[in-house]
């Protein structure tokens, strides 16, 4: 494998195959669009985040694109996703490369490609660049200009911008105290340079490119030791983000832990019940059926789309999409950007949860009384390719009559192999971003999702 790009951007392993060589590849198949792009002339961004050798990836990207003519603004520290996307929306540019391997294990690098909309780029976009790598000649003399290369601080326009679309006030005179767990990502120093020092509790917001061993994912499992430390903190709630910050989970004011899902609900009711917002919304393939729920209750027209935020960003160029979500912690309200970005979206929960001065499990509780109690589990099963094959052969024939016991009443293959039973879903799909296969369940209680798991794990 050179490069391949699959859910969000190329991803690959450092040293193995995320190479120089074959980032010169990736860099040279973009400067090819971006040298077609109607905003060429203003140049393009580049950002990175806290991985192994990032920095050093970046300055060689913005190195390749200057030796085509393209003037390059070069982060000047590491930052996240969305403040890539943000800076070339406002700046016209013809896009932006973001060196991050977002929330997959620390040997992994990766590079994404943003659009000038200021959001993820459209897969038409990526198929032409795909094609450009065709034609990329890995002999192509690298004689940087430095001239078109500006350091920029991308970070503080991108913190500046926040301060103006959320209510910071309202936060701080609730009395809130927050824990910020960054994990060792580019999220690290935004909370506190946004809200008041004495109101944030930081946790793993250093530099360690190995992220200590951790996938720097907001999930149950690889939090264990924040939650530890979380308790002793005594925080009302704490916002997780993964390595380059454009997902989110949090905590509540116990503890428990409070997935996309439902943060994706809690804002959603918010917008359209207490603050009347219309539009349509836009949710992929597994995400809770809760959201259907809601838009049935307010209205609202919802889009069912394959799992990639890159697909939400494109209804949110041509649709009226009020509210865009993923299950694996990508949020993203149109009106700000269109794009995921989980500090934002966490700092909009401690919004919400200032103005109706209400905890967060107590939002969680609302979301229960109306719509009734829903659970979500994730596995990503790291199986010979043998069995992952067998389980996806076997789920994809959509016969089964049960699952774990309880009645099928649906199969759905829009992206994977989904069914519907009794309470709840099962979801089986290879990754397109690692070399697992992912097994998503919702239902009505923590054991059914736990036995859907357990019968999709057992297939093969």
């Amino acid at each position: 494998m050179q490069v391949k790009f699959g859910t969000d951007g190329w991803r690959a392993i450092i040293a193995k195959d995320f190479t120089f060589d074959n980032l010169k590849l990736a860099t040279l198949a973009s400067a090819d669009f971006f040298l077609d792009h109607p905003n060429s002339g203003n140049g393009v961004c580049v950002g990175y985040d806290t991985r192994f050798l990032s920095a050093e990836f970046a300055e060689y990207a913005a190195q390749i694109l200057s030796s085509r003519g393209i003037r390059v603004f070069l982060s000047d520290s590491f930052v996240t996703s969305p403040a890539v996307s943000l800076y070339c929306r406002d700046h016209s540019l013809a896009g932006g490369i973001m060196i991050t391997a977002s929330h997959n294990p620390p040997l992994y690098n990766g590079f994404k490609i943003k659009a000038s909309y200021g959001g993820s780029a459209l897969p038409d976009t990526v198929a032409e660049i795909e094609r450009n790598l065709a034609h990329a000649d890995p002999g192509t003399a690298v004689a940087a200009k430095e001239s078109l290369i500006e350091k920029t601080d991308i970070k503080d326009y991108y913190i500046q911008y926040v301060r103006s679309h959320i209510n910071l006030d309202a936060i701080r005179e609730s009395g809130v105290t927050i824990a910020h767990n960054a994990m060792f990502g580019a999220g690290q120093d935004i909370i506190t340079r946004i809200l008041d020092k004495s109101m944030v509790r930081c946790y793993h917001c250093a530099l360690n490119p190995g992220f200590a061993g951790i996938n720097p994912e907001p999930m149950p499992q690889y939090i264990t030791g924040f939650i530890d430390y979380y308790r002793d903190a005594k925080a009302d709630a704490a916002i997780i983000n993964d390595g380059d910050a454009d997902r989110v989970a949090m905590l509540d004011e116990n503890g428990v832990f409070v997935d996309s899902h439902k943060l994706f609900a809690i804002i959603l009711k918010h917008l359209a019940e207490d603050r009347g917002k219309t539009g349509e919304v836009a949710k992929t393939f597994a995400l809770t059926d809760v959201i259907d729920k809601i838009c049935k209750k307010n209205k609202l027209l919802l889009h069912h789309l394959p799992v990639g935020f890159k697909h939400v960003s494109k209804l949110m160029t041509t649709n009226d999409i009020l509210i865009g979500g993923e299950e694996s912690g990508g949020i993203g309200i149109t009106s700000y950007l269109p794009e995921r970005d989980g500090v934002f979206i966490g700092l909009l929960v401690l919004e919400i949860m200032a103005k109706k001065n209400i905890t967060l499990s107590g939002l969680v509780q609302e979301l229960f009384d109306e719509y009734g109690c829903f659970y979500y589990n994730r596995i990503d099963l790291h199986a010979g390719e043998e069995k992952k094959q067998a389980i996806v052969a076997r789920a994809a024939k959509g016969d089964f009559n049960t699952v774990a016991g309880y009645r099928v009443s649906g199969f759905n293959n829009l992206d994977g192999y989904k069914y519907h039973f009794e309470g709840g879903w099962l979801l089986i799909r290879p990754s397109g971003t690692e070399p697992v296969l992912r097994l998503y369940s919702e239902s009505d209680s923590p054991e059914k999702v736990e036995k859907a798991l357990n019968f999709a794990g057992g297939l093969a």
